[in-house]
């Protein structure tokens, strides 16, 4: 599993193939929790999972290093 944090570890990113849901298209898990004072989350639950197919995931992934490319703050 991959996870990533952000927002000052406020928001907790992981992606994972989810092997429960292998018999489905969309098998690829992101998962975002949140953490901290209710009066500055941005989403409405503290965890929330988004299913995605591996054409999706692939296709995300070429926009998330293109935009990475594109970025004067990144490490080449």
């Amino acid at each position: 599993m991959m996870g990533i944090d952000l927002l000052n570890s406020s928001l907790k990113i992981e992606i994972f193939f989810d092997a429960n849901d292998r018999e489905y298209e969309d098998n690829i898990c992101i998962c975002i929790q949140e953490y901290g004072p209710e009066d500055e989350k941005i989403l409405y639950a503290g965890e929330t999972n988004l299913f995605i197919s591996a054409e999706e995931a692939r296709k995300l992934a070429q926009m998330l290093l293109a935009a990475a490319d594109h970025s004067g703050h990144g490490s080449r």
